[in-house]
This record gives structure tokens, C-alpha cells and sequence, in this order.
């Protein structure tokens, strides 16, 4: 019997990227444009390349999958305020790598108001520039800073005919990166639907594990469902961790042997038309945990969940971590991993030494989602609706002399993907079981 297919969510239409566009260049001055490159492909080895991705930013403008691409956005251009140059057709390399967009398809397919090939570019280019006087790109790319320069150097020759000069470039990015901080109803369809996808491939990791197989195996399981449901790749790179290498936060070596009576800890999510899932779970190789690691991945589960309650608008990422802190410091005295009072061993920052990282990130079309977390350095910025992140604390427990023997090696994370709702929260990945009780349910041979 094949696997359940899940429905695909509709693809964001031409309209709403057209209606990020506008939203953009309303907030840019009077006679400027935008200059933003889409990605290339990057050789992995002698004539082979990596399988392509997109840029985010330009996909998001854009929703154009085509390596070499440029964006030039030009408001009040009679002729359309939209240009894109794209690869050129040519049969022959079209032959080998597949059919290409060309101009009048990426008019046709993503309502770009002119689009020309890229063998036009160096001469159309400087023409669509001339007369602007500011340029908003990416200023850590190299192929946009280049355009600048050359836009620099046409519009110092063009003052003697009364040009009007390039005052200057800015950053684009940080525009862009605001808008894309709260989700369409469009983007949660996706993130949901990414979500779903990565919950059937954890249930499906927990229904295989058991003693004797490689981490390998697991990680198997899980991208063969996401390349089922019809996944463009795994959102990162999976993580697959058995006993002490679960302490290691981004293992991806996953070759070790999955041993009776430890723990594995699972990060891998799938990418969706370029949106993310990022789950974690942890749960006994064999299906039923000891006693220690029964209570340890309690001081965690507990810590997780009040932090999921605290998400909703208001709230704020900060404060979430803060408290996740308190929790999982309480547990480590109360298990006697540290000792003394709370707010001693939070102040002194003993507890780093088993809660290394944050308890939240942004998630959209990347992973590590982009936005700023403060409005400015002394004011964390506040949850609202349509964000979508991560909640993930972590317990991780070094093989080393001083800590009581079945705690030793033992790592744990438990993540769920939450979007901010007008009163409260969505769990995107509730589909995967994280209470003991349900984890060995699921796991009983």
C-alpha cells in the first residue's frame, strides 16, 4: 500500500507577488529603483552544479525559479514599472538542462510588465537606469554592487547632458525583510502544508527506529516522504542524532550505529515552494525510555510547552527565553545537575553549559527566517499576527566525569512550528507526538 498523499496548497499567485512589488517601491523616494539579482547556479564539481535554489528575496518579489535573473524595479516608468532579464533561449543548451522561461514567458507566466533576454542587458541596463538617482540593492552582493558601479560611471559621463547624478546606493534588504516578517495567508498555507510534510516524516523515523540500524537509515525514512510529497529538498541539512552526538547541535554526519537504550535526537524539515518546515524530536532508539532520560526529556517537554502557551501577540521572543531558561534551570537542580537557587545559577550562567542556544527563530522561506527581533537595541520587537517561528529548547548533557552516570551524553530538543494568530498561536507540527506516553505508543513493534 503507497504512502498517503497530501494535498497540495495552492502556489501564490502572479497578483500577490505583483502586490509585493508595488508595497515595496511605495516606501522607496521620489526617482529611485531597485537593482536585485536572483541566484546562480554554483558548481559542485568539474561541470556538475549544486541543485538550484533561489535567492529568497527574489523569489518572493518574483516567484521566478530561473538561475541568472535580474529584477529592476522602476516606479513611475511609464513602459512598466517591472523589468526582469533572463536567461536567453537556446535550443541546444535547452536540449541538455531543460526549457527556459525567456522573456515574453516570464511576462506571460509571472505578470512581469518587460522582461528581456540577458544578452540585452549591457545595453538596456544603463538606459533603464539613467536618471535615477538612488539605487536600493543588496549591498552583499557582489553582481548588484558591480551594476551600481558601472550605473556610477554612466551617470557621471551623462552630467555634461544634463543627466541627473546618482546621489548614492542603500540596502534593500532590510525592506524586504520587513515585509517578508509577516506571512500571507498564501505563505502559512505553504508553511502549514511544509509542516504537515515534516510531521509524517518524524512519525515515520520513530516507526522505523530501532537497534542495530544506522542514523543514515532514519534520515533515509524521512527525506524519502519528503520527496514524496512532493518536496523540492530537505529546508536543511538533516540532522540524525543517536546517543552523545545529539549533543552536538548541528550534526549532520549521521553514519553512527543507533544503539539500545539511548536516545536519538531528530532536526530535519522539509522545503515546500521554497518554505520551510524545522521539527525536532527526540525520542528512545528502541521505543521506551529509562527512567533518567524519562525525566530529563520531561524538564524539556514541560519547559516547551509553557513556552508554546506564551506565544500570541504582545508577547515577545525575549521574554519567551527567559522564561524557557528559568524552567529548564529548575529541572537541572531538581535532577541534580546544578545546585543552589535558580536565579544564582541563571545569573552566573551555569546553566549555558547545558542550554547553549536561543529558543526561537523566524520561519518562512528561509529556515533561519529573516527580520529584525528588536525595534531598535533596547526594545525587543513584539509578537503579532503572521509571524511564524520556532520554539525549541534544548537540554544537552556532556559525557563527562562529574555528571551523574545515566544522564551522561544525553542530548534533547523538542521543536514545534507555531504561526502567531489574533489571539493566540497555530502548532503547524502538532501531527508528530511529543508526549511520552504517545512516543511509545507509536513506537510499539
Amino acid at each position: 500500500m503507497l504512502p498517503e498523499l497530501l494535498p497540495r496548497p495552492p502556489a501564490i499567485t502572479v497578483s500577490e507577488y505583483r502586490t509585493r512589488r508595488d508595497a515595496l517601491m511605495a516606501q522607496l523616494p521620489a526617482n529611485a529603483a531597485v537593482v536585485l539579482p536572483g541566484a546562480s547556479l554554483v558548481t559542485r564539481s568539474h561541470d556538475s552544479e549544486y541543485a538550484f535554489r533561489q535567492n529568497s528575496d527574489f523569489y518572493y518579489l518574483t516567484g521566478i525559479t530561473e538561475p541568472d535573473a535580474l529584477l529592476v524595479l522602476l516606479p513611475g516608468r511609464e513602459a512598466g514599472e517591472s523589468v526582469v532579464f533572463c536567461q536567453d533561449r537556446d535550443p541546444t543548451k535547452e536540449a541538455w538542462t531543460g526549457r527556459r522561461l525567456g522573456a515574453r514567458g516570464v511576462e506571460r507566466e509571472h505578470g512581469i510588465a518587460q522582461a528581456f533576454e540577458n544578452a540585452d542587458r549591457e545595453t538596456l541596463l544603463p538606459a533603464l537606469l539613467e536618471g535615477r538617482e538612488l539605487l536600493y540593492m543588496p549591498l552583499d552582493n557582489p553582481d548588484a554592487l558591480g551594476i551600481a558601479e558601472e550605473a556610477f560611471s554612466a551617470a557621471q559621463a551623462g552630467l555634461r547632458r544634463g543627466q541627473a547624478p546618482l546621489k548614492g546606493w542603500f540596502d534593500v534588504s532590510g525592506l524586504i525583510h520587513e515585509m517578508r516578517l509577516i506571512k500571507s495567508a498564501a505563505e502559512i498555507d505553504l508553511l502549514r502544508h511544509a509542516a504537515a510534510v515534516s510531521a509524517k516524516a518524524h512519525v515515520r523515523a520513530m516507526q522505523v527506529s530501532r537497534p542495530g540500524l544506522f542514523e543514515y537509515q532514519l534520515q533515509a525514512e524521512l527525506e524519502h516522504e519528503f520527496v514524496w510529497q512532493g518536496g523540492s529538498a530537505p529546508a536543511y541539512s538533516t540532522i540524525v542524532g543517536g546517543g552523545a552526538n545529539a549533543c552536538v547541535l548541528h550534526y549532520i554526519e549521521n553514519d553512527a550505529p543507533l544503539v539500545d537504550d539511548t536516545l536519538v535526537l531528530i532536526d530535519a524539515g522539509v522545503e515546500f515552494d521554497l518554505y520551510a518546515g524545522d521539527i525536532t524530536r527526540t525520542f528512545p532508539v528502541g521505543g521506551r525510555f529509562s527512567d533518567a532520560h524519562r525525566a530529563l526529556y520531561q524538564v524539556v517537554l514541560d519547559a516547551q510547552e509553557r513556552a508554546v502557551e506564551a506565544v500570541k501577540p504582545g508577547a515577545t521572543l525575549i521574554d519567551i527565553h527567559q522564561n524557557v531558561v528559568k524552567d529548564l534551570t529548575a529541572g537541572l537542580i531538581t535532577l541534580g545537575l546544578l545546585e543552589g537557587d535558580v536565579q544564582a545559577r541563571i545569573d552566573d550562567e551555569s546553566y549555558r553549559r547545558f542550554y547553549l542556544h536561543s529558543t526561537s527563530h523566524w520561519l518562512g522561506l528561509d529556515v533561519h527566517d529573516v527580520g529584525s527581533y528588536r525595534l531598535d537595541e533596547q526594545t525587543p520587537r513584539p509578537l503579532a499576527a503572521g509571524m511564524v517561528l520556532t520554539v525549541e529548547p534544548g537540554l544537552y548533557i556532556p559525557d563527562e566525569d562529574d555528571i551523574p552516570e545515566p544522564y551522561r551524553g544525553v542530548g534533547i530538543r523538542i521543536e514545534d512550528n507555531l504561526v502567531v494568530t489574533a489571539h493566540g498561536h497555530e502548532n503547524l507540527t502538532s501531527g508528530v507526538p511529543k508526549q511520552v506516553a504517545d512516543i511509545e505508543a507509536l513506537m510499539v513493534k
